[in-house]
């Protein structure tokens, strides 16, 4: 039977009815500062922590619990003689249940505050208390989070106790919280990029329905520490979102943030390619040639925007199949015609992504890279014949969309939008005559996102009519690449960048 409950808590939801079912029930709470005159101003009988401690609070608040009368209560074993005896020598009561949420390290380190501000808010007592009630979970009831206020109700009201399963299950969530709280500060206070252990602070969003394959289960977190465009989406219409979903939203949303903020960028994409992307004079035009560049594989995508959706590119996006579309924001009449297409998913976003690093998980292991920011080293004209103005600004924008295109990549573009996209080849000539069939244009440029190993890529662009090209270079053949374009009137730029993504 329950007799005595600790109570400190930072969010008070919840909390009054938790308190009164307890009240009701004859359990002593115990509780701190602001939890102790919430409570008192809300009818709850409560005892100040410093009548059990008969200690005042000191050094603004960091020590109030951290005291035998606590954690003796706290740890205490029920079967065990010597346990029992010393706390009963030592006059210090048992406690049942102890209910603590945490200070809000994990919101507050992701604002814009003073170092030793972030520091004050993390917390130390509620820890102590949490993890010392975990480990006597058989003894103590404890409860980190407030979504578990019902069951524990439902189970006391039910038997007069909480079975020993949930009580296991109620300590285990105690320590995935604090593994994830500990690695949120560890992060904040580590200056090395690459810490000796890897933590990472991720909450569950939701279950999804499934993975890739419908055989697979899968779930999405969000960030905790990390203010990026994926935790900060807003969903308008449509389906409950999938596990691919995301992960296509995510790589089409951070190929129209590569661009200028003034320019206007709609990007086409389908199993985690983009299929057509272009630079517009508004969201229409930019919509109506990404989507040239491929009709057939946008069909079923993703398409995402840079700048607000109107009625008229709503309409036309309306006109086909489409899994998600994202912008920062649409207008309320495109909005309305969007909703129309009862699955469709329509997303805002006004986050541009800011991910440090990205992951990889191998068996057994994790690979943990900086996130490919850099653009070029330095645009550097290696042939006789340079690149005019506008087959640079051409062979920029081929060179943003390469980034994001499987390896081997090669993009050919004209006039600010893709014409042919090839990538995923185990073979970089397979890719370029891939995305050349595509293409088919006199005076596009070629971009790829890495060194040509043999001069075959260039004669192929030549049979293309293509005007210039821009790769990383550093292979041992370079000077047959060059030899070639300078053969067949082509100009080439070297980045001294490649962006593979495997």
């Amino acid at each position: 039977m329950l007799k005595r409950a600790l109570i400190s808590v930072f969010y008070k939801d919840g909390v009054l009815e938790m308190a009164k079912f307890l009240q009701d029930r004859g359990v002593e709470i115990v509780s701190t500062g602001g939890t102790y005159k919430h409570l008192k101003e809300n009818g709850i009988k409560v005892i100040d922590v410093t009548e059990v401690t008969n200690f005042p609070e000191m050094l603004d608040g960091r020590v109030k619990t951290l005291n035998p009368y606590i954690h003796g209560g706290i740890l205490a074993i029920r079967d065990n003689k010597e346990h029992m005896e010393t706390i009963k020598e030592k006059e210090i009561t048992p406690i049942d249940l102890v209910i603590v949420n945490l200070y809000p390290f994990f919101d507050k380190v992701k604002e814009d505050l003073e170092f030793q501000e972030k520091v004050e808010f993390i917390d130390i007592g509620g820890p102590t208390m949490l993890r010392a009630a975990a480990k006597n979970f058989q003894d103590v009831i404890v409860i980190s989070d407030k979504d578990d206020y019902k069951e524990v109700m439902a189970q006391i009201e039910e038997t007069g106790d909480v079975s020993f399963n949930f009580r296991k299950k109620l300590a285990g969530k105690v320590f995935n919280l604090m593994s994830a709280y500990d690695g949120a500060i560890a992060n904040f206070l580590l200056e090395d990029e690459y810490n000796e252990y890897y933590n990472i602070s991720y909450k569950k969003v939701m279950s999804l329905r499934y993975g890739e394959n419908s055989h697979q289960s899968a779930a999405y977190y969000s960030s905790l520490t990390e203010d990026g465009a994926m935790n900060n989406i807003e969903q308008l219409n449509g389906k409950e979102l999938s596990y691919n979903n995301i992960k296509d939203m995510d790589i089409a949303w951070k190929v129209v943030n590569e661009f200028k903020e003034e320019d206007t960028v709609c990007c086409g994409l389908k199993h985690n390619t983009p299929c057509g992307v272009a630079l517009g004079e508004n969201v229409y035009d930019a919509y109506i040639k990404a989507y040239e560049c491929d009709p057939v594989s946008i069909f079923g995508g993703i398409v995402a925007f840079n700048k607000k959706v109107d009625k008229a590119t709503a309409e036309k996006l309306a006109e086909i199949f489409l899994e998600i579309v994202i912008a920062p924001e649409f207008d309320s009449d495109a909005l309305e015609v969007l909703k129309t297409k009862k699955n469709l998913r329509v997303i805002r976003c006004n986050h541009a992504p800011k991910e440090k690093h990205e992951f990889v998980k191998v068996d057994g292991g994790l690979l943990v890279q900086q996130s490919d920011k850099e653009f070029v080293n330095e645009m550097k004209t290696v042939t006789k014949k340079a690149p005019s103005e506008k087959e640079i600004r051409d062979l920029e924008f081929a060179m943003k969309v390469v980034k994001y295109v499987k390896s081997n990549a090669i993009v050919v573009a004209k006039d600010g939008k893709t014409l042919g996209i090839g990538g995923g080849q185990v073979n970089r000539i397979w890719a370029a005559e891939e995305a050349l069939e595509r293409a088919n244009t006199e005076g596009a440029v070629v971009a790829s996102d890495a060194f040509f190993p043999f001069g075959d890529v260039v004669e192929a662009c030549a049979k293309h009519k293509v005007a210039s090209i821009i790769q990383p270079g550093g292979s041992i053949r370079d000077n047959e690449s060059i030899e070639n374009c300078d053969k067949f009137g082509i100009s080439m730029i070297f980045t001294g960048l490649r962006h593979f993504k495997h």
